[in-house]
Order: structure tokens, then sequence, then C-alpha cells
């Protein structure tokens, strides 16, 4: 780290560790003109580009410029050396709120204060294009006076994210705060799916449990795909007749932040933030440019020199990687689309797990291509391969898409994209499995009931 002793860029004097991460630290640190107390985050550059997480970083930092909101931790300034980004961010002491939840549930009052707090500051992100995807108690802090400050963006999404359908895509967050949607994996609004969960935490600031626990997750997912929960008796009717319409399973009907705000019970005690001079300040200070200064010519340079071997390897690709609701979903055991789909809807599919290398799948895949004369399409994990020949139904087209469990583990989905399905078929048990028995752990079948495991089993 650039300092002198304990000082950073002779701006902050830094002081003890408040938390670890796999790609960052987080320390005190004091402000040396104002003496202001702040929290720095300091993230390893080099591990960041090694797990393609560039991007990522990039988006909490604009995401974080643009929602500049009292009840919003507050980003002060990005900072960086050859090797470390520094954020300089609002220091919030009052810790998590999840540490009062688990000493109890809390009083009406209070809970309801914190919730108003929450959806204040949910709607003004949402009405920057900011969707922030994991709303749960540890991700919402308590500064000195006890007002809520939400923190975490990093899975946050913007409104440009959105792919043609005007969807989110990407399934992220914490299953039990999730929306049914989320889990469906077939595209969400993000401000709908944001709702879903403030309802969650309402329910568990009043409970000090959560609305669809079950030791199954199978289960759970049932529960919140039907929107299946009961209200503890302390529970007051405005209160149940509110959750009902924030925790409705179907995000068409499901109540809006502005319905929410009008509601009675929520309005009691409201003070609306006063917004104004915070929007002035924001047009004042918010800039950009020190998000693609925390990317300066250091990391370009690493990033030129990265994509130079790429091109040298032409069997290099960089995975999809997979979270935990994607593993979940891939597992046969916790297949969820029979919730969602009815039999005839399902695509027919297959996926293999393997122990080589993201470049030796793709070399298995080329050599394959070659020998039955089809053209090949290269990108971001995916491999395309097109037939030359014209069947009962066109050219058959095959998709074979590389996910990256953990560097030494890979699932690969194989699956028609075009043509016949029968002579997919049989194109995939007389070539294609054949050809891949070298780098095949196991199989797994889309369209079987038998099924063989995807993912290895405890020994």
């Amino acid at each position: 780290m650039e300092k002198k002793g304990n000082i950073l860029m002779q701006r902050y004097e830094l002081g003890r560790v408040l938390g670890q991460g796999t790609f960052a630290k987080v320390y005190h640190g004091r402000n040396l003109r104002t003496n202001q107390s702040v929290a720095i985050k300091v993230i390893d550059k080099e591990k960041i580009l090694k797990v393609g997480m560039i991007d990522q970083i990039k988006r909490e930092i604009s995401v974080m410029r643009l929602v500049r909101h009292p009840n919003v931790v507050q980003l002060y300034e990005v900072m960086a050396s050859k090797t470390k980004i520094y954020f300089a961010m609002e220091y919030v002491k009052g810790g998590e709120l999840f540490n009062k939840i688990v000493k109890g549930k809390l009083k009406e009052d209070i809970a309801r204060k914190y919730f108003q707090q929450l959806i204040s500051a949910i709607d003004f992100c949402h009405s920057r294009g900011v969707y922030h995807r994991d709303l749960k108690p540890e991700n919402l802090l308590l500064d000195e006076n006890g007002n809520l400050k939400i923190s975490d963006f990093g899975l946050s999404a913007l409104w440009d994210s959105r792919r043609q359908d005007g969807l989110l895509h990407t399934t992220c967050g914490t299953p039990a705060y999730v929306a049914p949607e989320v889990i469906h994996k077939k595209g969400y609004d993000g401000a709908k799916a944001d709702i879903w969960s403030c309802g969650v935490v309402l329910f568990v600031l009043m409970a000090a449990y959560l609305p669809f626990q079950d030791l199954n997750i199978m289960e759970m997912y049932r529960k919140i795909s039907k929107g299946e929960f009961k209200c503890p008796q302390w529970f007051s009717p405005e209160v149940r007749k509110l959750l009902s319409k924030i925790l409705d399973p179907n995000p068409s009907t499901r109540i809006t932040l502005a319905k929410i705000m009008e509601n009675s019970w929520f309005k009691k005690g409201f003070k609306p933030v006063e917004m104004v001079q915070n929007q002035q300040e924001e047009e004042k200070t918010v800039s950009f440019g020190d998000v693609h200064a925390a990317f300066g010519s250091s990391l370009d340079e690493e990033t030129s020199e990265k994509k130079t071997e790429d091109t040298a390897n032409t069997n290099s690709m960089k995975p999809t990687c997979l979270n935990a609701f994607d593993i979940i979903s891939l597992s046969p055991g916790f297949n969820l689309s029979p919730l969602f789909e009815k039999d005839n809807e399902r695509k027919s599919e297959s996926r293999f797990t393997t122990t080589k290398p993201a470049s030796a799948i793709v070399s298995k895949l080329e050599e394959i291509a070659e020998m039955e004369s089809f053209k090949v399409k290269k990108k971001d994990g995916m491999v395309k391969l097109q037939g030359s020949k014209s069947g009962r139904k066109g050219h058959l087209a095959i998709d074979a898409e590389i996910f990256e469990v953990t560097p030494s583990f890979y699932v690969v989905e194989v699956k028609k994209a075009a043509g016949d399905t029968l002579e997919y078929q049989k194109f995939c048990n007389q070539e294609l499995r054949p050809s891949l028995k070298d780098i095949v752990w196991t199989w797994q079948e889309g369209d079987q009931q038998q099924q063989q495991q995807l993912l290895p089993q405890p020994v």
C-alpha cells in the first residue's frame, strides 16, 4: 500500500481492520484534512483481474456515485496505485441491522422506521436506474443515531443492464430473500424483485425469523414460488395486509413502491427525506473520472498483456462462473423447472461435467466440428457449432456453453439451437458422446427421467 507509516496517499490515516474478504480489506480511517472517520476499502487489482471482476468493481463505483441518499452508505473518493484500488467510504459504526434481529424481534414502531428508511432509499435508487438485488439485514447498517444505511452494491444492476426484453437475467442475491421470478430464471424486473426483498426484510424485522424458512432448499423454493408464508399472531392486521401485497409471487400484481408509500401503516410518523440540498451537492461532486482513473494505465497494461496471451492461445475462453442458484438449478435433485414449466415446454439438452480446463473442452469441440464439417464460433464461454448440410428442418446448430464451478471443475451445457431434434439426438449419440469420452466425467440428460448426478457426491 502507498502509505508512510499508516498514512495513505497523504490523505488518510489508516487504523484497525474492520473486515476482510477474498479480494478486499476494509480499514477504519481518518481524513487528515477534516478529521472525519471513514472506512477505507482496499481492493487487490491483480486478484480481480484474474477472476474477471473488473466490470463488477467499475459498476459498484458508478452505482455508489449515482445513489447519494441519507440512507445509503456514501462513497467519498476513489484512489488507485499500480496494484491497489481504494474506496474512501462513509464509516457507519452502528453495525449491521442483522445484529439487532439476532437478539429478538423488533417492536412494530422501530421496524416501521427502518422499513420506511429502506423503502425511501430504494425508491431513490430506482429513480436513478439502480437495482440493489441483494437486500437483507446483513447489508443494512446503522449509524450512531440509529438510522439505516444500505450497503454492498456489489451485485447491483443499472437500468441499461436490461436485455432487449426489458428484463434482467442474472440470478443473484441471497436465496431466502430473492423473488420467485429471480429463481424462475426467465428474466425479471429489478424494481419488482427489490420490493419482494424489502417485504422479506420487514417480516424478519418483526418476527426475527424468515417467512419462507425450510431445511429443505427445494421446499423453501416451492414456498417462495407459491408465496406461502404465515404471519405470527403478534403481527397487526395492517402489517399482514401490506405483506400479502408485497410478497405476491406474481410480479405483475405485486404492490409498487409508490403504493407502499401511500399505505396508511407505512405513513405513520414517516418523514420524507429532503433531497434538494443533497442533489445540488451531487451535481457539484459526482464525477465518473475516478472510475476510469482507478483502472488506469497499470491495469490497462495488465489487461492488454492478458489479451495478448489469450490471442496467442486460440483455445482460450472465459467460462461463465456459476453462482449458488445456477448450481442448484442444474443439479437434478434441485431442478426447479417443474415449478414453472410444463413438460412439453422443457428444451432438449444435455450437460456434462469435467475436470479438464476450458481450453481442452474447446479443443475437443473444435476437433468434432472439423470431422463433421461444422463451422465454429466462440465467444464468452459459448461455443457454437453450425452444420454445413441442410437436414429435415434446416441446418443443425448446437450450442455448448462452458461454466466454471471451481478452477478445476466445469459444467458444459449442450443443446440444440436449430434443426431437427432426431438429427440432433443421432449426432449426440453417434458422434458427440464418443468423441468427448476422454474429457467427460459424468453426463446429465435434460430430457430423461433417469438422470446421473451432475455434481460430485460427498464421500
